[in-house]
């Protein structure tokens, strides 16, 4: 699945590295998905934190991590969690409802995948409520975010320890990944991995193909293929159903 070619572009917007295409998903068992900013188009504690107009404040934190400026993503968390405290839980339905969309191409490179016998894998920052309703939506195998602590029909600034361990960073989507393949009897080579941030270095530098969609400068530069124009349907430019 590689070549000499160190860099290319096959059309405009979509940059490979080291690979030449086409490529085909029968190669590949699993496939693993960030979600916020990748397979959905916002960032949800980003839009939690405007329900008490802490926004602003918030996506300054999101965007200095996701550009590797923040490199402890538990801290980052943690301090960006914290700011919720008092958020009515309605405000999460609300922004699902409200804001949450699929990126161009989510169902269509998703629904390929699975037609082509692959697992489909979401391993996010994010939370819960979200993660596990783009999951349904998508029919997609596998999942693990974190989960927001909840008291007395408010968020608390917490988040809760599970079974796996407390925050879903990049080291748990390195890990993650791994896990799942070879729950499904695949190697590390056989895995796709896409994201947009720095926390999904660790799990895309795994896998045997590394996406990034509308990535940050440092993701992109990393990513065997660089998505930049249009949307996630892309790959299958790259990789052939």
């Amino acid at each position: 699945m590689t070549a000499a070619v160190s860099k290319q572009d096959i059309a405009p917007g979509l940059v490979l590295r080291h690979i030449t295409p086409p490529l085909a998903l029968a190669d590949f068992r699993l496939i693993a998905f960030d979600m916020d900013s990748t397979l959905i188009n916002i960032e949800c504690i980003d839009e939690i934190a405007d329900a008490v107009g802490k926004k602003a404040e918030v996506a300054a934190i999101t965007e200095a991590t996701m550009r590797g400026e923040i490199q402890d993503f538990k801290e980052s968390l943690r301090r960006r969690v914290a700011l919720l405290e008092g958020v009515p839980t309605t405000a999460l339905q609300q922004v699902y409802d409200e804001r949450l969309r699929l990126n161009p191409g989510a169902d269509t490179l998703v629904a390929a995948c699975k037609a082509a016998g692959l697992k489909v894998l979401l391993v996010s920052g994010g939370f819960t409520f979200f993660a596990d309703r783009v999951k349904q939506r998508l029919g997609i195998d596998f999942a693990r975010s974190n989960l927001l602590e909840e008291a007395n029909g408010q968020l608390t600034g917490r988040v809760v320890t599970q079974s796996w361990g407390d925050i879903c960073d990049g080291a748990e989507k390195r890990r993650t990944l791994l896990e799942v393949a070879s729950l499904i009897g695949a190697s590390p080579a056989q895995c796709i991995a896409v994201g947009d941030g720095a926390n999904d270095l660790p799990m895309m530098g795994e896998a045997g193909l590394s996406v990034a969609y509308h990535a940050k400068p440092k993701v992109r530069e990393q990513a065997m293929v660089a998505i930049d124009e249009g949307g996630l349907d892309r790959l299958l430019d790259v990789v052939r159903a």
